[in-house]
């Protein structure tokens, strides 16, 4: 699989036009202009920057890790460095909107080095890009502009740090957006959290726990296929409980019932639901229930 380390590698391999500076690159149409269109096709490949693009224009889908994008009117698609993209020459690139691409080295030593990471929208989905109304891109469209008037400029010692504070905004701006879209999505986080305990209920009936131990987060959004980020985030701002307190509700529930066969010991119940260590699992049954496994069977045990 083919990797780019450079802004101007990756642009040049797509077809799009050299960055005006060496980490940073800003399209935006206007009027009735057009984005510049990329290669028609492309196998796999990976690059070390980040891109951040409002697709007005666009039919056809873009591999994007494991998924695929579905584009539509009015959608912000954020990808993050050495996510693995492919498309074919079903994806029509002709479109209008903003695409700001910039390596990762270009916010080394900046607060947003960091907080950039704790967006969860660059991880998402096929179903996760968000969906913009009129008012809202209109308020990003503004920063872009001022991000590009900054890039267009002959570059100073003021030009880095106020491109940085502008991206900065975008993407808050943004995350408030996403977490209008996670409010108006309550019917299809429901809809995750069914499809979320099926798919524990299918791995516990399968007897899987005793043969491959508890699942993993990203095993369970794997099989659901969606990101195990957007998964976690949904689930966390529907129910106000983690994947992880799900996943552990589901083997709490299971170890009641293995509890009240009195021929097993403690750390056979333990071994049965994947625990390596029954101390661990102890622990987690008092943090949940506030008795220990023990007590809870002398509490419930059969006559």
């Amino acid at each position: 699989m083919q990797h780019f380390k450079t802004l101007s590698s990756y642009l040049d391999y797509i077809g799009l036009p050299r960055p005006e500076h060496p980490m940073l690159s800003v399209f935006n149409s206007k009027g009735d202009g057009y984005l510049p269109c990329p290669r028609e096709s492309s196998p796999p490949i990976t690059n070390d920057c980040y891109s951040i693009s409002f697709k007005k224009y666009v039919e056809g889908n873009l591999n994007y890790g494991r998924t695929k994008y579905d584009f539509t009117n009015g959608a912000l698609i954020c990808i993050a460095p050495r996510q693995v993209l492919q498309w074919d020459n079903s994806v029509v690139f002709e479109q209008k909107g903003f695409s700001i691409n910039f390596h990762e080295d270009f916010l080394k030593g900046t607060e947003l080095a960091q907080q950039i990471k704790k967006y969860g929208f660059f991880s998402y989905a096929v179903n996760e890009a968000l969906h913009l109304s009129p008012k809202e891109e209109k308020q990003l469209g503004s920063i872009v502009e001022n991000i590009e008037i900054e890039y267009q400029n002959n570059h100073d010692a003021f030009s880095k740090d106020i491109i940085v504070s502008h991206l900065d905004t975008l993407l808050k701006y943004a995350n408030r957006f996403y977490e209008r879209q996670f409010l108006n999505r309550k019917e299809l986080s429901n809809d995750l959290l069914e499809k979320f305990n099926k798919q524990i209920a299918i791995y516990l009936e399968s007897g899987q726990l005793q043969e491959k131990g508890i699942p993993s987060i990203e095993q369970i959004a794997d099989e659901m296929s969606v990101s195990q980020r957007y998964l976690s985030d949904t689930l966390k701002k529907e129910t106000g409980k983690t994947t992880t307190e799900h996943l552990h509700l589901h083997l709490i529930d299971e170890a009641k019932n293995i509890l009240l066969q009195p021929d097993k010991s403690i750390s056979e119940v333990a071994y049965e639901l994947g625990f390596e260590y029954p101390p661990y699992f102890s622990r987690l049954f008092k943090k949940k229930e506030g008795i220990s496994p023990t007590e809870f069977r002398d509490k419930y045990k059969l006559n």
